[in-house]
């Protein structure tokens, strides 16, 4: 956690990650390239320029798709975690690799005539009632300026000042853009190439991150706790319960609680961090607190509140064991 907005420290684990990250986008841009100059077929010679658009286009787009799984894959295993932590570092890097692909098309294509680039990207191809030729480059274009919004926000200044649920309401439009960069490549695919390998490419991309995603979403359901008369939640039998980690149990129409076991005791919390809404349950209790597997905001398991000097606050709730389970209530300890 930081107290006040500083410049950005490049921890060692931060290092480590961007390096990896440098290299391997290296290493794919190397490897394209060099498999598009030799496997190049008779007949169909491409520009460099040409390789390396394709080259950036295929890596931004590799790289959404790995962006948009690391979610639901960090929460189906904790090993995927540390791709969570700095995933917004991997966001950056894939708006610079798209505005590189942008760039060079607007250039090589657009770039020769009398007309403004930008202009003739939107107005060379008009036949938006057709879909072997619909101008696929406004949904790049388009999908490039959600990205671009997510990376110039990317910052908890605009977090703080826009409010976490303005905040997350933005970022959530990284679906919008996955979304017109599918079309993008499809159409695009329709109409300049005739490879299988393309289309095989694009349909695991997209479903690998809606399985995923309908696979989480099918295990948040199976956490709808169950209510004893009196109003409380079945959070699950004593020992299913792991020392520092918590059970998820969601009440009809509110929020979900999780339940965290720590030193022989259980305390239930808000589920929600108050950063940025991440899933508080899905981390681990460090040093005596509730730790947000997002970005490592912590609250006290007793009463919600932040260590200080910090003030954020998450609801607590009750908790009882009784005939070898543990219990939660649906109320929130009201905020003294």
């Amino acid at each position: 956690m930081s107290h006040d907005y500083q410049r950005v420290q490049w921890t060692p684990i931060k290092k480590r990650y961007d390096q990896w990250i440098a290299l391997g986008v290296v290493v794919f841009l190397a490897v394209f390239i060099g498999a598009s100059l030799t496997l190049q077929t008779d007949g169909v010679t491409l520009n460099p320029v040409q390789i390396l658009i394709r080259a950036f286009g295929t890596l931004a787009f590799m790289m959404l798709t790995l962006i948009l799984c690391i979610g639901p894959l960090a929460r189906l295993s904790d090993r995927f975690k540390p791709l969570l932590y700095n995933r917004r570092h991997l966001g950056v890097v894939t708006f610079l690799i798209a505005l590189v692909h942008g760039i060079l098309v607007t250039i090589w294509y657009h770039g020769f005539g009398d007309l403004n680039p930008l202009v003739s990207l939107l107005v060379s191809n008009p036949r938006y009632d057709s879909l072997a030729g619909f101008p696929f480059e406004s949904l790049g274009l388009f999908a490039l300026m959600v990205m671009f919004l997510m990376a110039a926000t990317s910052h908890d200044f605009w977090n703080a000042n826009l409010g976490p649920g303005l905040w997350k309401a933005l970022h959530m439009g990284v679906y919008l853009a996955f979304t017109a960069l599918v079309g993008h490549v499809v159409l695009g695919v329709i109409q300049f190439e005739k490879h299988p390998l393309y289309v095989v490419a694009i349909v695991v991309a997209a479903v690998s991150v809606a399985g995923l995603h309908l696979v989480t979403a099918w295990r948040t359901l199976r956490q709808s706790g169950t209510y004893a008369a009196d109003g409380w939640l079945d959070a699950g039998p004593v020992d299913a319960f792991v020392p520092s980690r918590a059970r998820i149990v969601r009440p009809a129409r509110a929020e979900a609680i999780a339940v965290f076991f720590h030193d022989g005791q259980y305390f239930g919390v808000s589920h929600v961090c108050r950063h940025q809404g991440g899933p508080l349950g899905e981390g681990k209790v460090v040093n005596g607190c509730i730790t947000c597997p997002w970005h490592g905001f912590q609250y006290q398991l007793a009463d919600g509140r932040s260590p200080a000097p910090f003030t954020e606050r998450i609801a607590t709730y009750e908790t009882r064991v009784d005939d070898g389970h543990v219990w939660v209530s649906a109320t929130a300890v009201p905020f003294d």
